[in-house]
């Protein structure tokens, strides 16, 4: 099922992402923990994709078992930072191949051995390249891409990012997910903006539950996210002892995605880091309202 048929349904929705293993010797664990999370049967599953495509192959993998095996939507990532067209024509060939009705068209973060590439030689430079290609392809992919609620790192501003975001939807992308947040005001803001932006394809609210102090470091490098001081008063407080840390930082999360539903945002994307414990104890404190019985 395309996701763009889940968004119409107009109800309250719970999807996590995960991410493939790294290397060979770790597959079973990456396994393990998505079927654990597949159980609970959330509206779909995303799954990641490494710079260069250096983990395609689990990528597809992954996608393909969540989908034919645990009766899962899944959502492919693909990314272009430093992709050959030969690589990528091959990625698309082999998710049509598969079946994969979902792709997340990504630049990609770009690693740090990279940071000083000339990056004039690369085939693709944006996302809204690769989702041309997608769409040039002729396989019926429904297709997504990232947003910033908070702008972009590279961008100027963020009537700059709104200009390139909208490029990306007149070019074939059908759904957006966000970046994490960690202000709701700073999505609401940013709603509003794009609607009148022109920009009417669903967004998704992705979620970040900070389960340990180091992955405030993580997500303040990774999007430049604003952190209100009420997230970092729990952090000062509770940082230190990690089983305090990880039950105030689902907390936080469920009480966001609460206040996402009451204010009209129905989709929820919940970055959950391949860990089943904490994505069933978010979808447990919502079970009412999603109307599942976990």
């Amino acid at each position: 099922m395309k996701l763009t048929e889940i968004f119409k349904k107009n109800t309250y929705s719970l999807s996590f992402e995960v991410f493939p293993p790294k290397t060979s010797d770790l597959y079973d664990g990456v396994k393990c923990a998505t079927e654990e999370i597949a159980k609970l049967s959330p509206a779909f599953m995303s799954v990641t994709y490494g710079a260069g495509g250096g983990t395609s192959k689990y990528t597809l993998d992954i996608a393909q078992k969540i989908r034919e095996e645990w009766g899962v939507e899944s959502l492919a990532h693909l990314t272009c930072v430093s992709s050959t067209r030969e690589t990528v024509k091959e990625r698309i060939a082999d998710f049509k191949a598969a079946g994969i009705q979902n792709v997340m068209a990504l630049r990609g973060d770009i690693p740090e051995s990279m940071k000083n590439d000339d990056r004039s030689k690369w085939a693709y430079h944006h996302a809204v390249d690769l989702i041309r290609e997608l769409k040039e392809s002729g396989a019926d992919f429904c297709i997504g891409g990232a947003c910033y609620p908070e702008v972009h790192p590279e961008s100027l501003s963020q009537k700059d990012d709104i200009k390139y975001l909208k490029e990306k939807v007149d070019a074939g992308c059908q759904f957006l997910t966000t970046q994490m947040f960690f202000d709701n005001n700073l999505l609401y803001n940013f709603l509003y903006k794009i609607r009148e932006a022109g920009i009417e394809v669903p967004v998704i609210a992705g979620i970040m539950p900070i389960t340990n102090a180091k992955q405030v470091e993580r997500a303040i490098n990774l999007s430049g996210s604003f952190m209100p001081q009420r997230f970092k008063s729990l952090v000062d407080k509770f940082g230190h002892d990690p089983e305090a840390m990880k039950q105030a930082g689902i907390a936080y999360a469920t009480d966001q995605i609460i206040d996402l539903f009451a204010n009209g945002v129905t989709n929820v994307h919940v970055y959950s880091m391949n860990k089943p414990d904490v994505a069933a104890t978010i979808q447990g404190n919502l079970s009412a309202i999603l109307g599942k019985n976990v």
